[in-house]
């Protein structure tokens, strides 16, 4: 699954709303400049200005409608079928509303030289800035899907890293616990290749109650090596809303407050998770205590994990939802917000 909801191809994105807002200015620049041109007749350039302000955006409107209402048949069409198609409308809208408008203002037809010679200066004029505007807007969606899919690299990459640190000290948990513990070293390995498939499964999104699952086995990894010197005080409601969340974002600032809290301190600590909900979003907090003398931290910790968490919950909410990074009475927080607004892809 893929973390993006770009458009699928550049005639979606004319169903954006930001894209339909430049069409609409892209066409009053286009009045302005017919406006300010000598070949304009009026007496007054602003009221020719919105003259032909209503004329173009009108020509506009009827072609993105009628494109918006062949949509599911476009679906069918290459991307140079739907060009041309595209352009067929806007000269069929051009050559219809220019003809009512030579129909009642026959004065505006004879003074751009007859009713034959404006209808065609209409028609060229729609053909080139159409065209241009077709150009501008395959190559801002080739842009954008080259940068999607230059992100969407990067992330898989980040998330399909295997540390090392963490896999070495879990099997070498299950080896020492082969001969005295034999039952938990299997839960050991179980639990590894639990979080192992999901890490590599491609799925972007899983259930609250899953991310909870695959953390607490995480956790009892962990609390195998550690002991008593790693301690969990979980904090959240009896029913679990029903959320897709991003995979393993919750485990992963789980797993940043072991390996730079907990095992940083001699007496250990303990890592509070909070799960919680208000009217906005559900909030997955982690903290943890700060240790006395940091240490430097390694290529794959935590400015890797904590970036990769990051840019995954920016990207798969679009933007509105994100990770909070802070130091609060003595406790480094790390803190996911997912609006309940929050668009995520299907």
């Amino acid at each position: 699954m893929s973390f993006t909801t770009a458009p699928e191809t550049p005639v979606h994105m004319l169903w954006h709303a930001k894209t339909i807002l430049w069409i609409l200015i892209y066409g009053e620049a286009l009045a302005l400049l017919l406006a300010l041109s000598p070949a304009s007749v009026a007496e007054s350039k602003w009221l020719s200005m919105f003259f032909f302000s209503i004329i173009i955006q009108w020509i506009l409107l009827t072609t993105l409608a009628t494109l918006y209402l062949l949509r599911h048949w476009l679906k069918q069409l290459a991307t140079v079928h739907v060009a041309h198609l595209s352009v067929s409308l806007l000269l069929l809208s051009t050559l219809l509303s220019s003809q009512i408008v030579w129909h009642f203002f026959p004065a505006l037809a004879t003074s751009q030289g007859g009713h034959s010679t404006a209808t065609l200066q209409a028609l060229l004029i729609a053909l080139t800035t159409g065209c241009l505007g077709l150009v501008t807007l395959y190559n801002h969606w080739r842009l954008q899907q080259l940068s999607l899919r230059t992100k969407q690299a990067e992330l898989d990459a980040l998330r399909a890293r295997v540390d090392p640190h963490f896999l070495f000290n879990s099997l070498n948990t299950a080896v020492a616990l082969v001969h005295t513990q034999p039952d938990e070293a299997e839960q050991v390995l179980l639990d590894l290749s639990d979080l192992f498939r999901a890490a590599l499964s491609g799925n972007d999104l899983h259930l609250l109650k899953r991310e909870i699952e695959l953390t607490r086995s995480y956790l009892k990894i962990e609390n195998l090596r550690l002991g008593e010197r790693l301690r969990v005080d979980w904090n959240q409601p009896e029913t679990l809303p029903h959320r897709q969340i991003p995979a393993l974002t919750l485990q992963t600032l789980v797993e940043n407050a072991v390996r730079h809290g907990i095992e940083k301190m001699p007496g250990g600590g303990t890592i509070k998770v909070q799960v919680s909900q208000d009217g906005r979003a559900l909030r997955l907090r982690v903290s943890n205590a700060i240790p006395l003398r940091p240490a430097k931290p390694s290529p794959t910790g935590h400015q890797v994990g904590i970036a990769a968490t990051k840019a995954r919950v920016e990207a798969i909410t679009g933007g509105e939802g994100g990770l909070l990074t802070f130091i609060e009475n003595g406790q480094y927080v790390s803190e996911i917000v997912l609006p309940h607004r929050a668009h995520y892809p299907e």
